[in-house]
């Protein structure tokens, strides 16, 4: 009986587990997902869990800070710096915590985190949530509204009053609810009394309605700085007091009064008579009043010439009267400048920023951002240093710039660059005569933007940098070098041949590959690298850097003649008339010489009665040959020749050809002399009639071909070569001596001194020795 009452209980002991379980899988948490762009802020929850896709790791999703993160951070892509997840996704926890001050930037796990000064929230992420606490299964997104409030404000004739349509970010409670906003007009009773008394305020409110999208950085057509405009609005207003249409009068934002200056307004109940004084009438001209606007312009500038010499704060003007306007919550603004500012509208201007955000966050970032939290790195200079035309005629270079398409730059600052690539167009003065100027724009993948004769004047090639736009993607400075090497300065694409190349490479903190070994194939090929470098690493990022000393290692010379090192992209217009003065100053464009078109080589021939007609004329085209692998001009590389058997003969010297046509044509042409074989006399010889006529800056190579023993000694007359700078190659054929060819060669003898049993197989050393010149030359210390 026992055993069957145990048995009994074990069976429904087991039943229960078993339906326990199965209710605790029913009842298993479900995991929202969210996508890559999703950002901190945009949603209530203060604790949550969340599943993020794959492929946030593309760099298109900003985070800021380390460990950290500000609210405007993309959750996901904080996830993957933070170590938590990878690219494939996975769940992830999210706490939200107070805001911070001074967010840190890094580079961790693919992501690259950006500084931030403040931020009114902050985040943590983690693997697992809390354990026995249940997580919402769908989320709570903020929700975007908009209130519409509707002052009526009465005009100085007491017969109509105009009704004025405030944006706000508040929600008052309503007292009348429109479900469309239209124009309304309000018509008071006339009344025999000359007093003008203020109608109550009527507030409407539109609830759940998106607010405007103001965009702080892209305001159009503003001509007033943002550090000025309440200065200019306390100025509007005292314009309009003396005009006569009343305080209170319809106030436009300084930032859209240029563009809509004489549009009639959507909510106005009647059309007012614009006043005749423009915003644009400096303050300083406005002559002393009682009225309460001049009296807070005093007050203004005051603070302003008291206040120590920093980045202007400005902040929201209080009105002198609170029964004339509803208590509108102020809007905090990013700490960015407009498209335009105090200056002339077709002036250049420099804004401020830290970092660049996408245009349709512009109202996160308004209502977060504080206008003192402005990083100190920064500068106010809203109008860079006059650009004066160095180049023209004087410097005639193919100039191609290599400028950051990446997603790291941003918008704000891919437009600051196309801004200093114009004003660079201006310096350099662009024409047939001088300068010709190309872009290649790199990312991923780089790519012509436009070539070096597409735009002959600076006029058309300004209009085709505005037109540019960004391609995004990594900084792969690497592989933008070597398409330029191969594709950019050929013939085709209207390399001039007689100009430098020269290719400026823009680099938004640091490149995303290697560049050592295409800039060296760049500057092999006479590529002037010269690198700008913006924003580079900081002591705690260079171990983020791909490639330590990146700029050594890929410019033309160390010593400092090709790199420019700019610490903030607004200070980026600093560097336009250096850097023409630097890329215009021919002489020091010293990767322009090349292996092939730097030398003045001599080649001295054994023409002894050993050698024979026939085989002399396979020496001469073996020296046709080489020949024929060299730029020759008589800027270039420049050839000339000696004969010898017990005499020497001067064939041609360096001055007398200036084609590669013709230099061939007169190799050839050599007459067979026959005779001994004086070797030593030859060199030094050579030395004498050769090669003391070659040019400071080019590199002096004997070449000397002979089939046999010298009947004079040859060590004394190679080694005083030597000491004059000569770089001598032995070639010996047949019964040359090896020790008398090692004595003429330049150390180390290996690689200058050559044997072939017979003259047929002389065509196989060609290239070695085009290769042993250019490795000697390219081995040269670039500092």
């Amino acid at each position: 009986m026992k055993e069957k009452l145990f048995a009994v209980l074990l069976g429904l002991l087991l039943i229960s587990t078993f339906a326990s379980s199965k209710r605790n899988k029913k009842n298993k948490q479900h995991v929202p997902h969210i996508d890559c762009d999703i950002k901190a802020g945009k949603i209530v929850n203060p604790e949550f869990l969340a599943k993020c896709p794959a492929g946030c790791q593309d760099g298109k999703h900003r985070v800021f800070g380390t460990d950290i993160y500000a609210s405007f951070s993309s959750i996901c892509s904080a996830a993957i710096h933070s170590g938590v997840i990878d690219n494939i996704g996975g769940k992830i926890f999210v706490r939200k915590v107070a805001g911070q001050s001074g967010y840190k930037g890094s580079f961790a796990n693919g992501i690259r985190s950006w500084s931030l000064p403040q931020w009114k929230e902050s985040f943590v992420v983690a693997g697992k949530g809390k354990k026995g606490v249940t997580y919402p299964s769908t989320l709570e997104y903020v929700q975007d509204k908009k209130d519409i409030v509707h002052r009526i404000v009465p005009t100085s004739t007491a017969s109509t009053t105009t009704v004025i349509t405030v944006p706000t970010t508040t929600t008052p409670e309503p007292t009348t609810t429109i479900p469309t906003p239209e124009p309304t007009t309000t018509t008071l009773k006339p009344t025999t009394t000359t007093t003008i008394t203020s109608s109550p305020t009527t507030t409407t409110t539109e609830a759940k309605m998106k607010p405007p999208l103001v965009r702080t950085r892209d305001t159009g057509s503003s001509n007033i700085h943002p550090a000025y405009r309440s200065i200019v609005a306390a100025a509007s207003r005292q314009i309009q007091a003396a005009q006569g249409t009343g305080q209170n009068q319809v106030f436009r934002s300084p930032s859209t009064f240029a563009s809509s200056r004489n549009a009639p307004l959507i909510h106005a109940g009647v059309p007012r008579q614009q006043p005749s004084v423009s915003l644009r009438k400096p303050i300083g001209s406005l002559q002393p009043s009682s009225g309460l606007g001049y009296s807070r312009v005093q007050q203004i500038l005051a603070e302003k010439n008291t206040a120590p010499q920093q980045i202007p704060t400005p902040q929201r003007r209080d009105w002198q009267n609170p029964n004339q306007r509803v208590n509108v919550h102020t809007i905090q603004r990013k700490p960015a400048v407009p498209e335009s500012s105090n200056i002339s509208p077709n002036a250049p201007f420099w804004p401020m920023e830290t970092r660049d955000i996408q245009d349709s966050e512009q109202d996160v970032w308004r209502q977060g951002f504080s206008e003192t939290a402005i990083n100190s790195r920064e500068e106010v200079s809203p109008k860079p240093e006059e650009t004066v035309a160095l180049g023209g005629i004087n410097c005639k270079i193919d100039l191609v710039f290599l400028i950051d398409g990446s997603w790291s730059i941003g918008k704000r600052r891919f437009r600051i660059q196309k801004l200093f690539l114009k004003q660079m167009a201006e310096a350099l003065d662009i024409g047939l005569s001088g300068p010709l100027m190309g872009i290649v724009q790199y990312g991923d993948e780089p790519s012509t933007e436009f070539g070096l004769r597409s735009y002959f004047n600076t006029k058309d090639l300004k209009n085709a940098i505005e037109k540019v736009s960004q391609k995004g993607g990594h900084s792969h400075v690497g592989k933008a070098l070597s398409y330029v090497n191969k594709n950019y300065f050929s013939d085709a694409s209207g390399n001039r041949g007689s100009a430098p190349n020269v290719a400026i490479v823009l680099v938004d903190g640091w490149p995303t590959d290697k560049v050592e070994e295409a800039s060296r194939l760049a500057r092999e090929s006479g590529i002037n690298i010269f690198f700008v470098t913006i924003e580079g690493a900081d002591d705690n990022e260079k171990s983020s850097v791909v490639e330590p000393n990146f700029v050594e290692k890929a410019v033309c010379r160390t010593n400092g003649h090709f790199s420019v090192d700019v610490p903030s992209w607004f200070g980026l217009h600093k560097t336009v008339n250096p850097l023409v003065k630097r890329m215009c100053d021919i002489d020091k464009l010293v990767c322009s010489k090349t292996c092939l078109n730097a030398a003045d080589i001599g080649f001295v021939i054994d023409g002894s009665s050993s050698v024979g007609t026939g085989n002399f004329r396979t020496v001469l085209q073996f020296i046709a040959n080489i020949s024929s692998e060299f730029e020759i001009s008589d800027t270039d590389t420049r050839i000339g020749a000696v004969q010898y058997t017990y005499e020497q003969r001067l064939e041609f010297g360096f001055d007398k050809y200036s084609t590669k046509q013709d230099v061939v044509n007169a190799i050839m042409r050599i007459g067979y002399w026959s005779g001994g074989t004086s070797t030593g006399a030859a060199i030094t010889y050579a030395s004498e009639q050769l090669f003391s006529k070659s040019k400071p800056n080019k590199r002096k190579i004997m070449i000397v071909i002979t089939d046999g023993r010298s009947y004079d000694d040859v060590r004394v007359p190679s080694a005083a070569a030597h000491r004059n700078g000569v770089i001598a190659y032995a070639v010996g054929i047949a019964w040359a001596a090896q020790d008398e060819l090692e004595s003429i060669a330049t150390d180390p003898d290996k690689e200058h001194s050559f044997f072939v049993d017979e003259f047929d197989s002389l065509y196989k050393y060609v290239g070695k020795i085009i290769q042993n010149i250019c490795t000697e030359y390219n081995s040269q210390p670039r500092n």
